[in-house]
């Protein structure tokens, strides 16, 4: 066998000039309007005007390959390094023949980590090579992955002092996504709500001093998983919260949903109700995460370190 990890990933733009591209390619080349690529523009222009996450993707795929002793390929969902262009070079010049496929998403749904799969499997069918796909469908319960973001917590809820750590309310948040899909049996919401609960447990966090929310909804036209951050942030400043943690844990790394949304958004949401709002930082290329993807892979039963 000549097994390959690759690493999946959401994509990003690199620059602001390609913000209209991108914002085509994720709405499946429908038109996008003016108002809302300047506003996405914006966004990207005040976290640095760029997305970080093919670097930080990178980074990982390079320190797992340290790691494993395998080859790791990065393939994107919506900007290059596309999957299908990844998939191309793995079967058809590298003679790659065993592919374990990771998305870099913890939580499974039809509608993010289900994506992924039919663009890999559609990938790997335009090569008309023969390869075995071993594919990750969730890990939110890992432990490496729950140990690191719980480290993060820690430290961040101890930046509060003198504050103690009880008077801090932790959220922990994640990408929303449209209500119908619970109608469909889809686990997203469960798998992120026993993520949550396993953190608190760890972090020893009391009944009521933690909640779990979504981030991030977009405008559809059709209702999306709730309650969203922003109003819950604004309830807590009602009933006299006045020290937020927030923990994106749908995330694992760097990219706009963080560093815009919460970073910018929801604590400027924060400071109109006198809020204090601390994030821990994401795992990115931590050795949690590493260590994270590297059980995954041994887990798939084609890997030994």
């Amino acid at each position: 066998m000549n097994p390959a990890i690759l690493l999946l990933a959401y994509g990003g733009p690199n620059s602001l000039n390609d913000i209209p591209e991108y914002l085509l390619d994720i709405r499946g080349g429908r038109h996008t309007p003016r108002r809302l690529i300047d506003e996405i523009s914006e966004r990207y222009a005040l976290i640095g005007g760029r997305s970080p996450l093919l670097e930080i993707t990178n980074c990982v795929a390079e320190k797992l390959a340290d790691k494993t002793g395998l080859p790791v390929y990065v393939g994107m969902r919506h900007w290059p390094p596309r999957i299908e262009e990844v998939v191309r070079q793995m079967l058809l010049e590298d003679d790659i023949d065993q592919i374990i496929a990771i998305p870099q998403a913890p939580h499974y749904s039809r509608l993010s980590v289900g994506k992924y799969r039919e663009a890999l499997e559609l990938a790997v069918a335009m090569t008309q090579v023969e390869v075995e796909i071993e594919f990750v469908e969730s890990w939110h319960t890992e432990e490496h992955y729950l140990a690191g973001i719980s480290e993060n917590v820690r430290a961040t809820l101890a930046e509060f002092a003198p504050v103690p750590a009880d008077e801090v309310m932790v959220i922990f948040t994640a990408h929303s996504l449209p209500e119908f899909i619970l109608e469909q049996g889809d686990p997203y919401d469960a798998q992120l709500r026993e993520t949550a609960a396993l953190l608190a447990g760890r972090l020893g966090l009391a009944e009521g001093r933690w909640m779990f929310c979504y981030q991030s909804a977009a405008q559809t036209g059709v209702p999306w998983l709730g309650p969203q951050v922003e109003e819950v942030v604004v309830e807590l400043g009602k009933r006299g919260e006045r020290y937020l943690l927030v923990a994106p844990i749908g995330f694992i790394a760097n990219h706009v949903e963080v560093l815009y949304d919460i970073d910018i958004g929801v604590r400027q949401i924060a400071e109109k109700h006198g809020i204090t709002l601390k994030r821990p930082p994401m795992l990115n290329d931590s050795p949690a995460l590493v260590n994270a993807l590297a059980a995954l892979a041994v887990r798939s039963r084609v890997l030994e370190i």
